[in-house]
């Protein structure tokens, strides 16, 4: 199973909503809160060719984009075999 890593706050209702998806998946992810933390938030940005919003998502190395990218992934299905690869 590839590393999964979502960049969160703590009031950012569409990280909860990736996160219930990818919980839904049983898939394991880890968690990185750029709340209070610019030097996350810097490399989440850095890594995301830019973007600053959250969630910010990557499944194995690869950036999916935020929880509208990663339903989308889902209602396409090729949600499934990206968590598999």
């Amino acid at each position: 199973m590839p590393e999964i890593v979502v960049y969160t706050t703590d009031m950012c209702p569409y990280c909860y909503r990736a996160k219930r998806l990818l919980d839904q998946k049983g898939v394991a992810y880890t968690e990185i809160d750029v709340t209070l933390d610019p030097a996350k938030r810097a490399e989440m940005a850095q890594k995301s060719g830019g973007v600053r919003t959250v969630p910010q998502i990557f499944i194995g190395g690869r950036h999916v984009g935020g929880s509208d990218e990663l339903y989308a992934l889902e209602a396409e299905g090729k949600l499934d075999p990206l968590l598999a690869a």
